[in-house]
């Protein structure tokens, strides 16, 4: 049964845990989506582990685009959520409404993503008045990493969680379906999570929230430039790809790929006509 803001809303309310992963092609999106989980996100965070940027600034919309089209055709039941990319939406809220109608129109998404509180909630109200679901991104918004001087927990001080929980109330209000909380203290993302009537999903924000979301090339140790420590690696899939990648290179050169059974032939009479 294809995943909805509804059936996210529901979880919420049935206290039924909410899966997440990034995804940024047809062919993963489709191992994901068969695997059952409830949602994928097409994250700008394709910046770094797709693009190979340092952070995700350099993401554009057109970035976005083709790769949410790409998920979305390989996503069945996984409810598809496409990153609004930096500049997209904080400039106005007419760019925030045609960028968003954009990732849906032409992404093919069926919500976007968007970081910040307060400063953006009229941009939220606008892109849902245009009907178009919205999910809300608090705590270490990567899109202010040089405003927050690197990748750093947020929310530790009383001033800074504080404002994050007003943040999300304010949020929640503006009609956001649900919120990614990234790099919170745990109990402060349990507190946000009992506050608002909206899924959480954590990345690194503990047990409490109302769902969970990983990059899915750092839970199958694909991506070895900076691991965070809030990840879990569930497989080792980018060793077994290199020695795959290395076993593929050493029988080139040693003749033993391809053999026979990996080729097509063809009858002697028609290569004699050709001489």
């Amino acid at each position: 049964m294809k995943n909805t803001v509804t059936t996210f809303k529901k979880q919420k309310e049935e206290n039924s845990k909410i899966s997440m992963l990034t995804a940024y092609d047809y062919s993963m999106a489709k191992l994901i989506d068969q695997a059952g989980i409830n949602g994928i996100l097409v994250g700008d965070s394709l910046g770094n582990v797709i693009l190979g940027y340092e952070d995700t600034i350099p993401v554009t919309m057109e970035d976005m685009i083709h790769h949410g089209r790409a998920v979305a055709r390989g996503a069945k039941d996984a409810l598809v959520v496409i990153d609004m990319p930096f500049m997209s939406y904080q400039t106005s809220v007419y760019d925030a409404v045609k960028n968003a109608g954009r990732l849906m129109k032409e992404g093919l998404g069926d919500a976007v993503k968007l970081e910040g509180g307060r400063e953006v909630c009229e941009q939220i109200k606008a892109i849902i008045s245009a009907g178009i679901p919205v999910m809300a991104h608090l705590g270490l918004t990567p899109q202010s990493i040089n405003a927050f001087g690197g990748f750093k927990i947020q929310g530790r001080d009383e001033q800074r969680a504080k404002q994050i929980l007003e943040d999300a109330l304010l949020v929640e209000e503006a009609g956001a379906f649900a919120l990614v909380l990234e790099c919170v203290p745990e109990k402060l993302a349990k507190l946000i999570t009992q506050k608002v009537s909206i899924p959480t999903i954590g990345i690194g924000a503990g047990k409490y929230c109302d769902g969970q979301i990983l990059v899915y090339q750092d839970m199958l140790g694909m991506f070895s430039d900076f691991t965070p420590k809030f990840v879990k690696k569930y497989a080792n899939i980018g060793e077994i790809m290199q020695d795959a990648f290395r076993t593929y290179h050493k029988e080139i050169n040693e003749g033993k790929f391809p053999m026979e059974e990996n080729t097509y032939k063809i009858d002697d009479e028609v290569i004699e006509k050709l001489y």
